[in-house]
């Protein structure tokens, strides 16, 4: 439930609980299970939304119609995971085991709008909602998720990744999709991948828990390249999509993708 002064939320389900900061972009800040936690902590971690765009949008440009808007660059050369993480988001409501989360769209971001989003809370699974809606003029945007799962849950040995994509985005220099398609490469990995029949992607710790990620986001990006974390991020497009593969959100057509974790113990 949410306490008092609305900076915290804390759902629980059979020996799942889970911990929302809504202040600090909307963000899972913890993930345990049976007392185990599953998410990297500190407070650039946890698990947090990405909207209105996801991962790297280049020079921190996109264009819509004939006019090129500039987006603050926080990861020169561009802008990195959308605004929301950065924001402040209100509680509409919360029960025992969900909450839902806004906020409005407002600058630097150019079009007025609305994000909202849904965390239902399980036993063994937890289900992310997220809406976009346009309240003025048309606009491109992407939604996704950004989780830091613990590489290492304390026993067993290291996560273990599983999944098959259709391709793999060759990646340039400047970290963008160079828009070649190739097979997909072993990793180490900063790198989107498509998944046009929908993302399934599973996480097993040995000895310890097996958890896949489904979503019918046709993208997903997996970020291995440090020591203390795995990232598996399903989103709505790839990175610099706003530029490459628009998705117009208009006042009579939302953009909505959700994703649903689901575990189960190995012991």
């Amino acid at each position: 439930m949410a306490d008092n002064g609305n900076s915290t939320v804390v759902l629980a389900a059979g020996n799942a609980e889970l911990t929302i900061h809504p202040q600090d972009g909307g963000r899972l800040t913890s993930l345990r299970i049976s007392g185990l936690e599953l998410l990297r902590q500190g407070p650039h971690y946890g698990a947090f939304p990405m909207v209105p765009w996801c991962g790297r949008m280049g020079l921190g440009q996109f264009r819509n119609g004939g006019t090129v808007h500039q987006m603050p660059i926080n990861a020169a050369p561009h802008a990195i995971h959308g605004t929301g993480r950065d924001t402040a988001w209100h509680v509409l409501g919360a029960s025992e085991t969900s909450a839902t989360l806004s906020y409005d769209l407002t600058a630097p971001w150019p079009y007025p709008g609305r994000v909202t989003q849904l965390i239902e809370l399980a036993p063994d699974s937890v289900t992310l909602t997220m809406r976009v809606e346009a309240t003025a003029d048309t606009f491109p945007a992407q939604v996704g998720w950004h989780p830091w799962f613990l590489r290492n849950l304390g026993s067993g040995n290291d996560i273990q990744l599983d999944f098959a994509p259709a391709w793999q985005e060759e990646r340039g220099p400047d970290y963008l999709p160079d828009g070649r398609r190739i097979a997909p490469q072993p990793g180490p990995w900063d790198d989107c991948f498509a998944m046009p029949t929908g993302t399934t992607v599973t996480l097993t710790w040995p000895q310890a828990l097996e958890l896949t990620i489904t979503s019918p986001a046709h993208w997903v990006v997996i970020f291995d390249q440090q020591p203390e974390a795995v990232c598996v991020e399903p989103q709505s497009g790839p990175p610099n999509g706003l530029n490459t593969h628009p998705d117009p959100v208009t006042p009579t057509k939302p953009l909505e993708l959700s994703t649903t974790w689901t575990w189960q113990p190995l012991t």
